[in-house]
């Protein structure tokens, strides 16, 4: 007799956790089902189980597939499961490629084709909804989307939209989704899109998500006009749809907890910010070469504004840069000096010229002190004037920190607002203003 033992979640249970079933079935003559606990799926950094651990279980049992059900709970159970019951053959979807080669020394691994298309009429009968997102662009930030929606309950990659044919099906072969060269077949095969394509593109892909009655979650910067983006979230709130920009700092734990820290009143009132981001980009990258839309601050300026309009707020008095330019006229290296009415902040960012990248808030009783990354935020220090006198603070920071802005995307567009003031329509807009203004004085 033929063995063969598979794991997974099963949460939201649809159509594509079914054929997986099928096919394990297919591979042998006794299946075993394993089914991880939530406690466990967190530790593995998978967020958002919706399904109680019983109903996944339950779920599981009605497709009829399963010879057996057991419950994984820890890592490293996989290869003592194939030991204890004698397993033949180990299968998960081929969306983990070779993650699980290293079982091919107890027993045969067999990675089963990913189902690309995600029908959710189960979940609807439930008044459960899988959200269908697909991606407009093909580049690094893309790539590492769809490692991270993969660690996130009730969302799913149906597919990638790129003009360049070849761009999309390269792009959707290695990741196992649909291809579309055609914007209108893409739009109606997906129920939110994500917009990972150059800033410059990004105020018409967002305009035609919306228009066509899609949610939108756009990479950083969401827009380069304040016009642009006061157009946009009108048009979202006018017809009830979330438009979502991805700084992913506002919506890591470690960021809401500092936030929460420095606002409390411990280190007294606020009077500065300074954020620095700084990294050594290859000088033929699209940053450094893209003479109207490249260079520091419309790359990394989203991140060092952020701490300085979450503190201070939106009414600023004034704002002046200062740049280091590269003999092609594109920026380097960037300072915008904030100037508010009892506070005066500093953002930082560079990608020719190299610093320390911390971020320090200082106030009249102490200060914060946040070592580089900052932008993930994973631990701070809050000093006093007594040098001894420090307080630690640390969180967790998943991944690339994308899993986070996902579940608050799915939150909004499951009609949970409790996540706006991580990032609000009033900062984007902001964000998008003052990037205006640099590009202004830049030109």
């Amino acid at each position: 007799m033929t063995k063969v033992i598979t794991y997974g979640t099963f949460d939201l249970f649809h159509e594509g956790h079914y054929r997986l079933l099928q096919r394990a079935k297919e591979l042998g003559d006794y299946l075993i089902v394993g089914v991880t606990t939530e406690g466990y799926d967190q530790t593995r950094g998978k967020l958002n189980v919706i399904d109680s651990l019983m109903t996944r279980v339950e779920n599981v049992r009605k497709t009829g597939f399963a010879d057996e059900i057991i419950i994984e709970e820890s890592q490293g159970q996989k290869f003592r499961d194939i030991k204890k019951y004698h397993i033949d053959i180990f299968t998960v979807g081929s969306d983990w490629i070779g993650q699980f080669d290293y079982l091919n020394d107890y027993c045969k691994v067999v990675y089963l084709e990913r189902t690309k298309d995600i029908s959710s009429t189960m979940l609807r009968t439930q008044n459960k909804h899988i959200q269908r997102i697909g991606i407009i662009g093909t580049g690094r930030i893309a790539e590492r989307f769809i490692p991270e929606v993969k660690l996130v309950s009730g969302i799913n990659t149906q597919g990638i939209y790129n003009p360049n044919a070849e761009s999309a099906i390269r792009f959707a072969e290695k990741w196992q989704i649909n291809p579309y060269t055609d914007i209108e077949d893409f739009f109606a095969a997906v129920d939110a899109v994500y917009i990972a394509s150059p800033h410059e593109t990004h105020y018409k892909y967002i305009k035609m998500s919306l228009e066509h009655g899609k949610h939108v979650f756009c990479e950083k910067p969401m827009v380069l006009e304040k016009t642009q983006a006061e157009e946009l979230f009108g048009y979202a709130k006018e017809h009830n749809l979330v438009l979502f920009e991805g700084i992913k700092t506002a919506y890591c734990p470690g960021f809401s907890k500092l936030m929460g820290i420095a606002c409390s009143g411990m280190i007294g009132s606020i009077r500065n910010v300074e954020a620095c981001f700084t990294k050594l980009e290859n000088p033929a990258s699209r940053e450094l070469t893209d003479l109207k839309f490249g260079g520091s601050f419309t790359e990394l300026g989203s991140y060092t504004m952020l701490p300085i309009i979450k503190i201070f707020g939106t009414e600023y008095e004034d704002i002046r840069f200062d740049s280091i330019k590269d003999e092609n006229g594109l920026d380097i290296f960037t300072k915008a000096y904030f100037r508010y009415p009892n506070g005066i902040g500093t953002a930082t960012c560079g990608l020719g010229v190299k610093s320390e990248g911390q971020l320090i808030i200082s106030g009249t009783k102490g200060y914060i002190k946040v070592d580089s990354p900052w932008w993930k935020t994973t631990y701070f220090e809050v000093h006093y004037e007594n040098p001894n006198d420090i307080e630690k603070y640390s969180d967790s920071f998943l991944g690339d920190g994308l899993r986070y802005e996902i579940i608050d995307f799915l939150s909004m567009i499951n009609g949970n607002t409790e996540s706006e003031f991580k990032l609000t329509c009033k900062d984007s807009i902001l964000i998008a203003e003052i990037m205006e203004k640099f590009l202004e004085k830049r030109k």
